[in-house]
């Protein structure tokens, strides 16, 4: 993603997207559509078969070689569609133009096909660095044979000596510890929450296993020749030893011949976190910025309260901008979800304006954000509600079209004021206009900007305000912004 090409990825999917088995055939629809509003790039939902079969959004991650194919937990097709309407799909985004990046699961699976009995010692959830009494003997359900699929495309079969811990024990249904295998520990580099979090769910795969991380090098590669995808959003990477990944995607960058885009889901607020992870994979791979989305989060319940100065402090979008993919909303964090921080509505056009209009970052457009959402779940409370998410697709259409036109050159920060924040970008040689933008969380008002345009006239492509304005003859405006706003004035 060059400066000049501006590129934007959309989330093409968020969790309560529909399970009709439709959802591929409407990518292939789209395609066109989204192209044409500026989208380069789709993060597509995970493809392969879950343990809840056709209503699994994709993380109970049970067979990564079934893409809608098999007769597996209970469907053929998932989520989604068939392995046929899935490569239908990428066929039309990559007609239209527009890269795909696949979500690959690699930290655990779920689901499996038999138990199997071995020695484990348990330890709780909370606490992996304490045992909860001497080992014991387990039965396990980690026996994956697909027998569905009978060794197409791949005959490997995983069993107990793969995985390094589970967290169910048949013998006695216990499902509130996590018991470590005989002979294992829980892999280094990793988060340290609860002590250490190589076990997220399932069965956590051991990467000190040369068995279980050739297969994931195998899949990988199987993957990328069955579906021509251009890259990964790697899952849930804080419970993968960090040494793994730079081995993986050297192999799939020499396997496919060319480049591939690659970035990672580390859920951490703390910056220093996410540069400690950078630090150790290198430049193949960039990460979602969760650090900006917190800011985001907490400055839209603080009502105007907010020191806007500041909405960029400890993040990566700020402090490693080439390595950010930055976004607002996501999967995980929309309401009644595991990670729920939501940005609330009124500040998302103010957000979308930050990460789609600055030259930091490589954004990600939420598809319920766009197109908006309705559905109903039950909260942490026990308690059912109904959610509906308000579309932002006309703003952000404007917000895409200034990023392609107008969102060039140098960039002026005008960060002096508590709730007004303004920059500038002055164009470059392909693309010469000008553009500033305003955006205030709290009162509307004015601030003197640099565009170096003398004499110039300037309309908000917001339309938020009606009127145009005139920069003086050394190139600067007073530009103007709403309440609880945002305006960009473009060069006309």
């Amino acid at each position: 993603m060059t400066d000049e090409l501006n590129g934007t990825i959309m989330q093409y999917f968020h969790w309560y997207s529909p399970d009709d088995g439709t959802f591929w055939d409407e990518v292939s629809g789209r395609a066109a559509d989204l192209a044409q509003a500026g989208f380069t790039a789709l993060w597509l939902p995970p493809a392969f078969k879950g343990i809840k079969g056709s209503q699994d959004v994709g993380y109970g991650a049970y067979d990564l070689y079934d893409l809608g194919e098999f007769d597996q937990k209970g469907s053929v097709r998932t989520k989604y569609g068939t392995r046929g309407q899935y490569l239908q799909a990428i066929n039309a985004l990559h007609a239209a133009g527009i890269q795909v990046y696949a979500d690959a699961v690699l930290t655990y699976r779920i689901g499996g096909d038999a138990t199997e009995v071995t020695q484990a010692t348990p330890y709780y959830q909370d606490d992996r660095l304490h045992p909860r009494g001497d080992a014991r003997e387990v039965e396990v359900y980690t026996h994956f044979n697909f027998p569905g699929r009978q060794g197409r495309y791949s005959p490997f079969e995983w069993h107990w000596w793969h995985f390094d811990a589970a967290d169910y024990d048949a013998k006695t249904r216990e499902a509130n510890k996590v018991y470590l295998f005989e002979g294992k520990h829980f892999d280094h580099q990793v988060a340290l929450e609860k002590g250490n979090f190589a076990h997220l769910m399932g069965c956590a795969i051991d990467f000190q296993n040369e068995e279980a991380r050739e297969s994931l090098l195998r899949w990988g590669k199987w993957y990328l020749d069955a579906t021509g995808a251009d890259g990964f959003r790697l899952d849930a990477i804080k419970h993968i030893a960090a040494w793994f990944f730079p081995t993986w995607l050297d192999e799939m960058i020499e396997h496919s011949g060319r480049e591939l885009f690659a970035v990672g889901e580390y859920w951490s607020p703390d910056v220093n976190t996410l540069h400690w992870y950078l630090n150790r994979l290198g430049p193949r791979v960039s990460l979602f910025d969760v650090a900006l989305h917190y800011n985001f989060h907490i400055a839209s319940r603080m009502g105007g309260n907010y020191d806007m100065r500041r909405i960029m402090e400890g993040t990566l979008m700020q402090q490693r901008p080439y390595q950010a993919v930055t976004f607002v909303e996501n999967h995980d964090s929309q309401p009644l979800q595991s990670l729920e921080s939501v940005v609330e509505p009124w500040f998302k056009p103010l957000a979308y304006a930050i990460i789609l209009l600055r030259r930091e970052g490589y954004p990600c457009v939420f598809h319920a954000d766009y197109y908006g959402a309705g559905y109903e779940d039950q909260g942490r409370d026990g308690q059912r509600y109904r959610i509906i998410m308000p579309a932002h697709r006309a703003l952000i259409d404007k917000l895409l079209y200034a990023r392609r036109h107008y969102g060039h050159g140098a960039q002026y920060d005008y960060f002096d004021h508590w709730n007004r924040i303004g920059w500038t970008r002055l164009g470059s040689e392909q693309f010469p206009k000008a553009m500033a933008v305003l955006l205030s969380d709290g009162a509307g008002g004015g601030k003197w900007m640099e565009v170096r345009k003398p004499n110039a006239k300037f309309v908000d492509l917001t339309e938020n305000i009606k009127e145009p304005i005139y920069t003086n003859e050394a190139g600067w405006a007073e530009f103007q912004c709403l309440g609880g706003s945002v305006s960009v004035w473009v060069e006309n």
